[in-house]
């Protein structure tokens, strides 16, 4: 019997890196340190911050893009980056909540988004393994075939251009797939630093480790005035938040309206190849595959193991179902790269692109995406830019912030926050055995300590770090993350270092750090 590769996962960087970050060599950028004064501040150097500034510079606007930590290291960075309108199950859910004429408005939207990657690509000539290929949304049991049958008179009642097919190219055993032709995958970070390269040169700015406050007033001047968190002053017309959840939630309470998923992806080397197409399944658990490029070579990315963040007992089981999957269908020699990634999914399962609120006019969010930033990232910076500039957009309407569909937003909005509640609660009473002295080098778990609830990681040299547990955002207990040695809170997302310094928000502070003490 193979021996499972992923026995051999100590051997792999302690945290694990994408093949597109180890594939791409990418500029850094200094720290905010002094006041600025722009057309427009845009604040998450993702795809969205990134197409944003982009679209924005080539109209002639004076542009600058703030980010917590560094440029494409987000989800942006950690994506299977297929290009694709095919969102899974995604047209049946909005003719049934929006209706037939947004469900159109969906696809023709992403189809947009994909022909300005391949317009932008070939303008700029821009080598980042572009390829066609045709999507694939697969059935892979009876139970799913029948959802899939729901999603493909979805498909007629549209009039899209997807084909029913009873076999696929790769060695999947299926009941039925929809493809759609003509989609495409890349090397999401080549494509993207060709970007930021045009928008320093024609006299954009980029910042890099600049925390932003939760502070965007009109000054006396009719300007905004955003803060970053070592008090330097951004004047500018307009504010985008590009990050996940808005650095400026403006009394929207985002946090109440979006909910934080992980997904992971390995890249696997085989003997066999992968004979082409983009791939996912309808139903769970998520399995999604497709090719790649890493030094000349092919690999086959597997991806999937969705789940609700904080919410995963053992996250290196997620890599081990992976591995085991691929191996089921390719006869594999490595996984030379190992990933994860965050998504934040809105309650109605469409982005929220556009005004922040009617409060604030001028500062404009793009966020929940789900599983699907390339295609809605390039769209977010299409719209945006339209409404900067004061044109109409035909899809401003569908993707407003500030709309509420009665159905399914009230049921989601009622179950996501009884999670919360739940997990207010539950990680406050949990009973805790485990003392720091019982961990082993490279291990981490909540433990007690001096009688109270603490996180703890031991390092590979045995050196003890000790965090108080309580979410700075909102009071949650965090969990520990054991494939990516981090502590996640199961309530909004928010993801720290084994440290406790802040990984991903909404949380904005880092958890506070104990002191290891002896104990009796």
């Amino acid at each position: 019997m193979r021996k499972d590769l992923l026995q051999n996962l100590p051997a792999l960087p302690q945290f694990p890196e994408s093949l597109w970050r180890e594939t791409s060599s990418l500029p850094t950028f200094p720290k905010l340190s002094n006041d600025i004064k722009v057309d427009v501040a845009i604040v998450g150097a993702g795809i969205t911050g990134i197409s944003t500034a982009y679209v924005l510079t080539k109209a002639g606007l004076k542009v600058a893009v703030l980010d917590a930590a560094t440029i494409l290291d987000g989800a942006t960075g950690y994506t299977t980056a297929k290009i694709t309108s095919q969102h899974g199950m995604m047209y049946s859910k909005l003719i049934q909540h929006f209706g037939e004429e947004a469900a159109k408005l969906y696809f023709e939207a992403n189809e947009e988004a994909l022909q300005f990657i391949r317009d932008t690509v070939k303008e700029h000539e821009i080598e980042c393994y572009l390829e066609e290929e045709d999507a694939y949304l697969y059935a892979d049991s009876d139970e799913q075939a029948e959802q899939l049958q729901q999603e493909w008179q979805a498909y007629g009642q549209l009039g899209l251009p997807g084909e029913w097919v009873d076999t696929v190219p790769v060695p999947l055993t299926i009941k039925g797939a929809i493809r759609l032709r003509n989609q495409a995958q890349f090397h999401p970070l080549l494509y993207l630093r060709a970007l930021t390269d045009y928008i320093t040169t024609h006299g954009g700015s980029l910042y890099e480790h600049t925390l932003m406050e939760d502070y965007a007033e009109q000054g006396e001047d009719e300007r905004l005035q955003l803060k970053t968190q070592s008090g330097h002053m951004i004047s500018c017309n307009h504010a985008v938040s590009a990050s996940h959840f808005p650095f400026f939630d403006g009394g929207s309470l985002y946090f109440t309206r979006l909910h934080a998923e992980r997904s992971y992806a390995i890249a696997l080397e085989a003997r066999t190849r992968f004979e082409g197409g983009m791939y996912i399944n309808c139903g769970e658990p998520k399995r999604s595959l497709r090719s790649a490029k890493m030094n000349g070579k092919q690999v086959i990315l597997v991806g999937g193991e969705s789940h609700r963040t904080g919410d995963s007992q053992c996250t290196l089981r997620h890599y081990e179902e992976l591995e085991k999957f691929g191996g089921s269908l390719y006869d594999l020699t490595g996984i030379p790269y190992r990933w994860s990634t965050q998504d934040l999914i809105t309650i109605d399962e469409v982005p929220y692109i556009g005004v922040l609120n009617s409060r604030h006019p001028n500062v404009y969010v793009a966020t929940g995406y789900g599983k699907w930033g390339m295609t809605t990232g390039t769209l977010a910076a299409h719209l945006i830019h339209d409404l900067i500039l004061g044109k109409d957009n035909r899809y401003a309407e569908l993707f407003t912030p500030s709309r509420f569909k009665m159905n399914p937003s009230i049921k989601n909005l009622a179950v996501q926050n009884a999670t919360v509640a739940k997990e207010l609660v539950s990680g406050k009473i949990g009973t805790v055995y485990m003392k720091p002295d019982d961990l082993r080098a490279d291990e981490g778990s909540v433990v007690k300590h001096c009688g109270k609830r603490a996180g703890a990681y031991r390092d590979k040299e045995g050196k003890l770090y000790l965090v108080d547990t309580t979410c700075t955002h909102l009071g949650c207990e965090v969990q520990w993350n054991d494939a990516e040695r981090s502590w996640d809170c199961p309530c909004h997302g928010s993801r720290f270092d084994y440290k406790g310094h802040v990984l991903e928000g909404p949380a904005t502070q880092d958890l506070k750090t104990l002191t290891p003490q002896l104990e009796l």
